[in-house]
């Protein structure tokens, strides 16, 4: 990464909110517990970085626990209905204002910080990610934007098993399925086209790189660990924090084809 040619703990003080799917993982309580945010959060708060986190959300003056998400939260979709009748119109109210405070104090968050860093795989459906990015992208904040490989090893591994078993009913059932989910294998993170020009070229990472700070941080060795050593990132995303906190980072300017300072990045110095 090129330096801006001033140096110094640029993270020290600065808030950075971490946006990425929470409705539709494969299991919230080990998401709150061990997801991608703890690790982050831990990393940034060591360069004394204030991280803003949907999964622990803080406290609001006045507000007791005013818009708290915890893995149960996901139970409020049950009461949604579509029924044209005085009770439908009352549930679907109580799921609009009971999850608007939710998502008032998570785009609050994001007002307020300096950057996000946003984790996009292409596999998980979300609405919120989307939002809070493109809140943050109008406000001419930058976003730092995470895209692992996706692949489904056990879809691969069930084709095998049925073509071997000469199971064409179970293939074609199988092939039924991939259509409707949609399953998509990503191996190579390509992101949204979308998002590329929204985000910007250069803040793009298809890993996070948690193998380097495993004896810093003492983290246990879990699935993104085994995940990582099956695709090492190319551009990981805690190397490039390291760096932004002594170089702020350029950009590439086309017209100028060279890089240029990147002036999304405004650190204020505002009670720092």
């Amino acid at each position: 990464m090129s330096g801006s040619g001033c140096k110094g703990d640029f993270l020290k003080g600065a808030r950075v909110y971490l946006s990425g799917p929470m409705d539709f993982v494969a299991s919230r309580v080990d998401e709150k517990k061990f997801g991608w945010r703890v690790r982050v959060g831990e990393f940034l708060s060591s360069f004394g970085a204030t991280v803003f986190d949907p999964w622990n959300k803080p406290k609001v003056r006045g507000l007791h626990e005013y818009g708290k998400e915890d893995v149960a939260t996901i139970l409020l979709r049950e009461k949604w209905t579509f029924e044209a009748t005085k009770e439908g119109v009352q549930a679907r109210a109580e799921c609009a204002h009971t999850f608007w405070e939710t998502m008032h104090i998570d785009l609050r968050m994001v007002d307020i910080s300096d950057f996000v860093i946003a984790y996009c795989p292409t596999n998980i459906y979300s609405v919120g990610t989307p939002h809070e990015i493109i809140t943050a992208r109008q406000q001419h904040k930058p976003v730092i934007f995470v895209s692992t490989p996706v692949t489904y090893p056990a879809l691969d591994e069930l084709e095998k098993h049925l073509q071997k078993q000469a199971d064409k009913e179970g293939r074609k059932l199988l092939n039924s399925l991939v259509q409707q989910a949609p399953i998509k294998p990503n191996p190579n993170a390509v992101p949204s086209l979308w998002y590329i020009p929204l985000i910007g070229a250069n803040n793009f990472f298809d890993g996070f790189g948690f193998s380097d700070y495993h004896e810093k941080f003492g983290w246990a060795e879990g699935p993104a660990d085994k995940y990582e050593k099956k695709y090492p990132a190319k551009r990981p995303l805690l190397k490039f924090l390291e760096n932004l906190n002594h170089n702020l980072p350029k950009k590439w300017s086309t017209h100028e084809n060279k890089f240029v300072q990147d002036d999304d990045w405004l650190l204020l110095e505002v009670n720092r």
